[in-house]
């Protein structure tokens, strides 16, 4: 296990880990494919409005600003198995309905938004549950390397998925997608049936109740979980919105056809899955400087690709700013999660998905107006500024807390290990 390649994929030596990469390698694909359809979808039916872009994926993020903290409850106090079977059975007959109205030729936006919301409703239970079951899937001192590789998965999926669905768009139409979409689902259902329970990494405590704020109270209490959580929150909102961007550019900018705006996402993923992979090697939790040096270089890269004169150039420009994306989500992921005690772990990490993921309708609608207004560049430009500013604000507060904790004698950077780590 010593061979770099051996330590890269070490979490794939744990059975139950290999079914479920391979469940969500197969559905992340299908849902990649659907979100190259759906945003097709929405611009066919309204003449490439940004605003109706930007209005269906703030449908669709809406749930996990609303319910996201109370699912991490649930996480924490019933069978995270379970959760996630019923939820992604759940998204395959939401996708289902949605691709045979587009197949009969009856799907209309509101039909979309409805779709959106539905998704999001589940994905505000499924998120949380997912993150915080790797852990019980390989155990702390695997936990980095197997969120890296989760990472990985989900973008080798997120530059096949766009691209064969620009392919099949062209040829099959977005309804056929959607039902593949659909079916795609059945993998990791199938994979989490097979798993063995006995094999998961739990403490065998489950609290009675799991009350929302005592999952605040842990991470405002730590300035070493806080601060890094503010800078994914404003991330999050505003600088992670190429779902909403990157269809505007191709279409509005470089006129691009849908083979070449999944050219687009697929160059963003494949910068993204490199990311993935540098971090596998990563051993125990990142330091602080990390976390805010990476959101500095990603603001950088998209505010340059923001700015890309040619297509050649945004395609190359990407591919830098997906690297820094995934870079910069691994480093807060694993700064938070392997800071967490477990007993809370399901509650800071639905936190965790409420200001990473859960902001972006109100960043969706303020990025979809902006570009509306001054065009698809400005929606990149303005979340490239932003990270920039709030990465800077971050990088000023880490440095005045460093002397007022060495005066006081606080230590805001405790082991990886907590005392109540899994047993094995």
């Amino acid at each position: 296990m010593n061979s770099p390649r051996a330590r890269t994929f070490q979490s794939l030596t744990i059975r139950n880990f290999r079914l479920f990469a391979a469940g969500q390698l197969v559905s992340v694909a299908g849902t990649w494919m659907m979100v190259v359809a759906q945003d097709w979808l929405v611009l066919a039916l309204t003449g490439d409005s940004g605003t109706a872009l930007g209005m269906v994926t703030a449908f669709q993020f809406a749930p996990l600003l609303l319910f996201t903290l109370h699912a991490g409850g649930l996480a924490d106090r019933y069978d995270k198995r379970r959760l996630l079977i019923c939820a992604n059975l759940t998204s395959g007959a939401l996708a289902l309905c949605l691709g045979v109205l587009v197949l009969a030729g009856v799907a209309r936006l509101w039909h979309v938004c409805l779709f959106a919301l539905g998704l999001g409703l589940v994905n505000a239970v499924e998120v949380p549950t997912r993150m915080s079951f790797v852990s019980e899937l390989v155990g702390a001192d695997l936990l980095p390397n197997a969120s890296a590789l989760s990472a990985a998965y989900f973008n080798a999926a997120r530059v096949a998925g766009p691209a064969v669905a620009g392919l099949l768009i062209g040829w099959l139409g977005t309804g056929a997608v959607m039902l593949l979409n659909a079916v795609s689902y059945l993998a990791t259902v199938a994979a989490l049936r097979a798993m063995r329970p006995g094999e998961l990494h739990r403490d065998g405590r489950r609290p009675e109740r799991a009350p929302v704020r005592d999952g605040l109270r842990h991470t405002a209490a730590r300035a070493d979980l806080l601060l890094p959580m503010v800078l994914v929150a404003v991330v999050g909102m505003l600088g992670f919105n190429f779902q909403l961007t990157l269809p505007l550019l191709a279409k509005t900018v470089f006129h691009a056809r849908a083979f070449d705006f999944g050219l687009l996402t697929t160059a963003f993923a494949a910068g993204s899955l490199l990311a993935a992979f540098v971090t596998t090697h990563r051993r125990g939790r990142p330091p602080a400087g990390l976390v805010t040096g990476s959101a500095l270089a990603f603001g950088a890269l998209e505010t340059a690709a923001g700015l890309a004169p040619t297509y050649a150039t945004a395609l190359v420009l990407l591919l830098g700013t997906g690297f820094g994306a995934i870079y910069f989500a691994q480093a807060a992921n694993h700064r938070i999660q392997l800071g967490t005690d477990p007993a809370y772990r399901g509650r800071v990490m639905a936190l965790y998905t409420l200001v990473f993921q859960g902001t972006t309708p109100l960043g969706a609608l303020l990025i979809g107006a902006l570009s509306e207004r001054f065009g698809a560049r400005s929606g990149l430009l303005a979340g490239g500024v932003a990270t920039l500013l709030a990465a800077s604000a971050v990088l000023v507060a880490q440095r005045r807390a460093r002397p007022e904790a060495a005066v006081t004698g606080r230590a805001d950077e405790p082991s990886t290990r907590t005392s109540g780590e899994p047993a094995r």
